[in-house]
Order: C-alpha cells, then sequence, then structure tokens
C-alpha cells in the first residue's frame, strides 16, 4: 500500500473518531443546564475564529459572487439544523443512538436524488429497506418493545438536513468553485450568528450552565476536533483515498459515539442496539461500494 493511501486511511478513521466524540464535550455542559443554542454558539464561534484565523495566514480570498452568498447562507442554514437536531436528539435517545441515525445521510441523499430523477439501482434499494429495519430494531427498547419516536424524528431530521446539505453542495455549479475550507467557514459563520439570534431571542444568557475551565474545554474539544479536525481529515481523505472509501470510513462515527455513550455516561448497549447498528452499517457499507463499483465501468 502506497504512502498517500496508508495517509488517507488514516484520515478517514481520524475523521470518524472525531466526528463521534461530539457526546463526550456535548453531553457534559448539556447535564450543567447549558442552552442548546449556547453550547452550539460558542461551537461554532470558535471553530469559525480558529478557521479565519489560519485562512487569513494563508491569504486566503474570502470575496464570493451574489449568487454564491445565497447558496452559502442555505448551506450554512442545514449545516446548522442538522447540529441543532443531533443535540436535541441527545435529550430524548442515548447520543451513541442518535450519532447511528445521523450516519444514515448516504441512504437519504439517494431517496432524495429519485426526486430529481436520478434512480437508484436494486442494489441501493436492497440498501435502504435493510437500513430502516435496522433503524426499527434500533430505536425499539428491549424491555418495552416501545419506538422512541421523539428521539427517533429528531435525529431523523438532522441527517436529512446533512443529507441536503450534500446534495446542494454535489448539484450546485457555483458553489464547486468555493474551495471547501471557505465553505466551511461561512457555513460555521452562519451558524454563529443562527445560534446567537436564538439564544438572544429566547432570553437566555449566552453563558448559562457554561462555568469553570471544564466547560471551556469541552467547548474548545467541540470546536476543534468534532468541527475543524473531521472536517480537515475528511478532505484529506476524500483527495488520496476517494469519496467512496471516505464515506466507508464513516462507520467510526456511530462506533466511536456508541463507545463514548457507554464508557462515559452509563448509557445500556442492548442486543437490538447491536443487531441494529450491524444492519444500518453493513446496509450503507454494500450501498457506497456497490455505487462505486458501477461507477468505475
Amino acid at each position: 500500500m502506497k504512502t498517500d493511501q496508508i495517509a488517507g486511511y488514516a484520515a478517514g478513521i481520524i475523521t470518524g473518531i472525531t466526528y463521534g466524540l461530539n457526546p463526550l464535550f456535548a453531553m457534559p455542559l448539556m447535564r450543567e443546564g447549558a442552552n442548546v443554542d449556547s453550547i452550539l454558539f460558542f461551537r461554532y464561534f470558535i471553530a469559525a475564529a480558529l478557521l479565519g484565523i489560519w485562512l487569513l495566514v494563508r491569504r486566503q480570498n474570502f470575496r464570493v459572487s451574489g449568487k454564491q452568498a445565497i447558496r452559502l447562507l442555505i448551506l450554512g442554514l442545514l449545516f446548522t439544523a442538522s447540529s441543532l437536531c443531533l443535540f436535541e436528539a441527545y435529550r430524548f435517545i442515548p447520543s451513541g443512538l442518535a450519532t447511528t441515525i445521523v450516519f444514515l445521510y448516504p441512504v437519504l441523499v439517494a431517496i432524495i436524488m429519485v426526486f430529481l430523477r436520478v434512480y437508484p439501482t436494486w442494489q441501493v434499494w436492497l440498501s435502504i429497506i435493510v437500513t430502516f429495519i435496522g433503524v426499527i430494531i434500533l430505536c425499539r427498547n428491549d424491555s418495552s418493545g416501545q419506538m422512541q419516536w421523539t428521539g427517533l424524528l429528531i435525529a431523523g431530521a438532522s441527517a436529512l438536513s446533512y443529507a441536503m446539505f450534500i446534495v446542494v453542495i454535489n448539484r450546485s455549479t457555483r458553489i464547486r468553485t468555493v474551495p471547501s475550507t471557505m465553505l466551511t467557514f461561512y457555513s460555521l459563520l452562519v451558524g454563529s450568528a443562527v445560534f446567537l439570534i436564538m439564544s438572544l431571542s429566547e432570553g437566555h444568557s449566552l453563558t448559562a450552565g457554561i462555568h469553570g475551565p471544564a466547560a471551556w474545554m469541552n467547548l474548545t474539544g467541540l470546536a476543534v476536533l468534532p468541527t475543524i479536525v473531521s472536517t480537515a481529515t475528511l478532505a484529506v481523505a476524500t483527495r488520496l483515498i476517494g469519496a467512496t472509501k471516505a464515506s466507508v470510513l464513516g462507520v467510526f462515527e456511530p462506533v466511536t459515539a456508541i463507545l463514548v455513550g457507554a464508557l462515559a455516561f452509563g448509557e445500556e448497549i442492548t442486543t437490538n442496539v447491536i443487531t441494529g447498528i450491524i444492519l444500518t452499517m453493513a446496509a450503507i457499507t454494500f450501498m457506497v461500494i456497490s455505487s462505486a463499483h458501477k461507477a468505475e465501468r
């Protein structure tokens, strides 16, 4: 295996692991009474500031056209909605399960493309069916057999928002000329503004529930690892080993989140959880790989 390939696989694994660390930093803040809007504001603001400084050092041109600005605003709102729904889902279902549901975004991308008259193959349809069977199993409680509808729907909204984010990036010709670092920067900037407005409009103090060095370390951890590092390593992995293999390595996201939930917060790993995760991850991996093979022919 070439050095570039090894680096690409390593970057893809780091992407999945760092994004899966979202609950590790967010849950302690939420348990201390910090508002979700405030947590996400500081996460986005710190990340945007750090990324902005790096872009200035590299003398990056921040100028975009008016039409690009509109699309960047839409992308920023979708990116923001995905984060907001994920963190809200933590209130209703275990953090590991919420992250696993968000990992369904490739399936939702395939479904959205149907409405754009891009029809999936039978392999993709099979993957979609198996994925939703896995989700149904995943979101049932072993003792009562009840669906956790609230958490499921909110986490599903997070996945849908991110799927739409991906579709807009892939389908918009005006966005293709915007570097990925600039796209990330403007998405973070939009998110910072949205969460600041939401927090102030609801009368929340931005620092309510955020006390002491530990809280600020968690906020910085959110800004650096699941945001900046995961985005940067995803770009590296995509460039070195391709988007398909990088997407497959995304299976480390739910695995990491499940382990964090169990080890750090005592979340239960039931038979349903294990079965559901295996089904969903296997189905999504099969879908991505089979789609890549078709594209190569």
